[in-house]
């Protein structure tokens, strides 16, 4: 069989975003290609997936430097140490190393999102991520991308180069939900069993909304528990700002809630999802929690509309928080057609988005490579 390196990744097993997409090409792949997954360590890596070959790194340092270290110290390893006949580099910065590894290797990279779009970073950093995106582009022997608008947007500005391949989930059965795992989550002032309107992201950053929805909350005074999800080691201003806003509404901070079946039954649980992000590439949560059948709210931004329509999810438009009030009172009011788009959202998922055939497309362009 070829040997592919799978280079960019964190986390092996997944703890969501970018791993989570990488993991699911590797299970529906293992059996196809020899693959190798480059990470940090972690206990349970080596036997993780049966099969899969793990070279872990250790973390050095916290944060984005503990990152960099971390990918120039494997990138080094891979190029003078590793055996393969393709390289399968995840995430637009890490492809600062395509270059190098095409001395050796054939080279695919996939852009999940643009990094110089958050407002979380400095100027500097964002020269970077705009460098990387170049070095993306044309470093790659085949550059893809998970979002169809921003594919047209690299299309529009470098020449048809980039080549859209989409996101997606796993089909979703009853015992891919625990819902004993996601209670412990719960704080012990909240109910379980009373209903609740849930956010979550990975990580609690301005970017992804979460205080445009407590704004919204706040101005249809809304009584009901409200949940948030997502890694509380967050900037302290945006943390200290979002328990402000939370100041007269029933919020709870559940932290990151982990593994997959946790998230996948709090998300059943919910009264309705609210997806308020500024931006995106294209959304594993938004996929996700489609999957499941749940009502959504999200930004009309085009990562979402390329995705679902008007029947499918309830929009509003972005950064308007007033139009979200109106749209959260408008589902509260009609839950039977916040269901119906529920059901439709999770059809589409199903008919559109699952890991099998989305994995095909990066077979496809392998084979494409390895005749080459």
């Amino acid at each position: 069989m070829k040997r592919i390196v799978f280079f960019g990744i964190k986390t092996f097993p997944s703890r969501g975003a970018t791993d989570r997409v990488a993991e699911n090409i590797i299970l529906q792949l293992k059996d196809q290609y020899q693959i190798t997954v480059y990470c940090f360590s972690d206990p349970a890596a080596a036997d993780h997936i049966k099969g899969v070959r793990v070279k872990q790194f250790r973390r050095i340092l916290p944060g984005a430097a503990g990152s960099f270290i971390y990918f120039f110290i494997s990138a080094v390893y891979l190029i003078l140490f590793e055996r393969a006949d393709l390289i399968h580099i995840h995430k637009t910065e890490s492809s600062i190393f395509a270059p190098l590894f095409r001395l050796r290797f054939k080279v695919i990279s996939t852009s999940h999102e643009a990094q110089y779009k958050s407002d979380k970073w400095k100027s500097y950093t964002r020269w970077f991520y705009h460098l990387a995106e170049r070095i993306f582009v044309y470093g790659s022997n085949i550059p893809t991308c998970i979002s169809q608008p921003l594919t047209d947007y690299y299309n529009s500005k470098y020449g048809e180069k980039v080549r859209f391949i989409p996101n997606g989930i796993n089909a979703v059965q009853e015992s891919d939900f625990d819902f004993k795992a996601a209670e412990k989550f719960i704080p012990a002032a909240a109910d379980w069993e009373k209903p609740f309107v849930l956010f979550s992201a990975r990580r609690l950053m301005r970017i992804k909304g979460a205080h445009l929805m407590l704004m919204a909350l706040r101005k249809i005074k809304f009584s009901g528990q409200i949940f948030i999800t997502g890694d509380l080691h967050t900037t302290t201003e945006y943390l200290e700002e979002l328990k402000k806003l939370s100041e007269g509404l029933n919020v709870y901070f559940l932290g990151l809630v982990h593994p997959l079946p946790a998230l996948l039954a709090l998300i059943k649980k919910s009264q309705l999802f609210i997806f308020p992000s500024k931006t995106e590439g294209m959304s594993i949560m938004l996929l996700e929690v489609a999957s499941v059948g749940n009502p959504i709210i999200a930004s009309d931004i085009p990562e979402n509309t390329q995705v679902f329509g008007p029947d499918e999810v309830l929009y509003f438009k972005s950064r308007d928080t007033d139009d979200l009030a109106d749209k959260i009172k408008f589902a509260l009011d009609n839950p039977e057609q916040l269901k119906n788009y529920g059901t439709n959202a999770k059809s589409l998922v199903y008919a559109e988005y699952l890991w099998p055939k989305v994995a095909r497309e990066y077979a496809v362009v392998y084979d494409e490579l390895l005749k080459t």
